[in-house]
């Protein structure tokens, strides 16, 4: 085992040894690891570290494996046997976003699983003639331009929740949370003038929306191409020209924070360059990716707190799904490249999804740059799929 893998247990179990020694709840535990203390004692120094390391008592050893990260996790899996049994037990594993097709006619919809490289079918005629505005937690945000109805739909559980009517100019849509949950807010929004926007908002289970015109104090002119994001309570909006706009639903308050765009190379943006931006959050912090035809793609993290993008080498773990309707983000997921941007496209019959490694610099396959402001923006769409999805496909 790996010196800097013992020192992160030594630390981790006795840690956890003193809090079960002094705590009234675990006295029966804290008193079975005094007994392996003794015995121990008794056989030697060599019998010491075999009992606090391959004998460590159940309870502790699932309390450690459970606090460690997934790479943390599957390292010490690789111990022993019994280390192995119980790292498995409580690893954590997360569902890989699908790829949703959104076909021309028809209603048969295809989801792509890059995790297993395979496509799944499923007649939906709920959607036929619908417009697909926004994804979260498994729930679509659709609009019907004909009555101009706007409702949710869950694909995988047939599950329709509608909204009063209302006429949409363009689909500038977010929305904060799955409809089922009390804290659902939506949010839709388009520029009147450089200087003014308007911002319309509803809640399901509510009679008509909230529409109000905003000032801006900078110039902030909307596009359909940057869809909002809902991030630890507010909702970020990406100007055409990266600007970030703020809506606090709760105190109904709009402000352009004083962030430049970006700084990107000078010849990063050729053609389309208002298109090929893709913005996320992950864990509270807002990611933004620029792409170029010419250029490998470029993240930039938020820093609220000194009202700056920074450009980011690493994702840190972390692997984002871009499309133009909505971005997802997601970590520890089985079959899924980390510290990579997976685009909502893929070549070989399905047999591989596009994406980008920040580890090797590359596209995977190879010479699959594209200008991604280019690709059709309604074709797809990320959607994270219950943990059963297959049950009900």
């Amino acid at each position: 085992m790996k010196t800097y893998l013992k020192i992160l247990f030594a630390f981790l179990f006795f840690e956890t040894f003193e809090f079960f020694r002094i705590s009234p709840l675990f006295k029966p535990l804290a008193e079975m690891v005094n007994g392996i203390e003794r015995t121990a004692s008794e056989d030697g120094k060599g019998r010491l570290e075999l009992q606090t390391w391959s004998d460590l008592p159940l309870e502790l050893l699932e309390l450690i494996l459970s606090n460690l990260t997934f790479e943390d996790n599957v390292r010490a899996s690789v111990v022993c046997k019994r280390w192995h049994k119980v790292a498995i037990s409580v690893r954590v594993m997360n569902q890989s976003p699908w790829l949703m097709y959104i076909p021309k006619s028809g209603c048969l919809y295809e989801f792509y699983d890059p995790s297993e490289r395979k496509i799944h079918s499923l007649e939906l005629p709920e959607l036929r003639g619908c417009r697909v505005c926004y994804t979260k937690q498994g729930w679509l945000l659709l609009y019907r331009r004909r009555n101009h109805l706007v409702f949710f739909f869950n694909p995988f559980t047939r599950e329709t929740i509608n909204l009063p009517s209302y006429e949409l100019a363009y689909e500038i849509m977010a929305f904060s949370c799955a409809p089922t949950s009390t804290n659902c807010v939506v949010f839709s929004i388009k520029h009147v003038h450089p200087t003014v926007v308007a911002i319309s908002t509803c809640h399901p289970g509510a009679s008509e929306w909230t529409i109000v015109n905003h000032r801006n104090r900078l110039p902030f002119v909307s596009s359909i191409w940057d869809k909002p994001v809902f991030c630890s309570g507010l909702f970020y909006c990406l100007s055409l020209t990266g600007w970030l706009g703020v809506y606090d639903p709760g105190r109904r308050y709009w402000k352009v924070l004083a962030v430049p765009p970006p700084r990107c190379p000078e010849n990063f943006f050729v053609k389309n360059w208002w298109k090929g931006k893709f913005m996320t959050e992950h864990n509270g912090d807002l990611l933004v990716v620029y792409t170029s035809q010419n250029k490998n793609p470029m993240i930039y993290k938020l820093y609220r707190s000194e009202l700056a993008w920074k450009e980011m080498e690493s994702l840190r773990g972390v692997t984002i799904f871009a499309s133009f309707l909505s971005s997802l983000s997601g970590a520890n997921l089985p079959g899924i490249m980390r510290n990579s941007v997976y685009f909502s496209k893929f070549r070989f019959f399905g047999k591989r999804c596009i994406s980008y490694s920040f580890d090797d610099c590359r596209y995977y396959p190879r010479k699959q740059q594209y200008d991604w402001g280019e690709q059709p923006p309604f074709e797809n769409i990320w959607i994270e799929p219950p943990r059963h999805a297959l049950s009900s496909i």
